[in-house]
């Protein structure tokens, strides 16, 4: 793949070009929204969540505003503080 210069952007296999912006935004949402509705599916408050995941109200909180950035080891700790496994997952558009 080839980045342009300001590397707001990729062209894909198909030289169509893709906002990396864009695609972080839709996934960040789809994310969060996963967390939240299994959250809420094992009836955890986002304080019993912080404590169970050994983290403050305020990371969960702001993870949950969708604005915050998560790293790879803070989704994995939340989803096993909730008894789940984290699996990500390349699908064709």
């Amino acid at each position: 793949m080839r980045q342009t210069d300001n590397m707001d952007y990729i062209y894909n296999v198909n030289k169509e070009k893709v906002s990396i912006d864009d695609l972080q935004k839709d996934t960040r949402t789809q994310v969060v929204e996963s967390f939240m509705e299994y959250r809420k599916f094992k009836k955890m408050t986002q304080d019993k969540l912080s404590k169970c995941a050994g983290m403050s109200r305020t990371n969960i909180t702001r993870f949950e505003s969708g604005n915050y950035n998560p790293s790879l080891e803070m989704m994995v700790r939340i989803a096993a503080a909730m008894g789940a496994k984290l699996e990500i997952n390349l699908v064709e558009k």
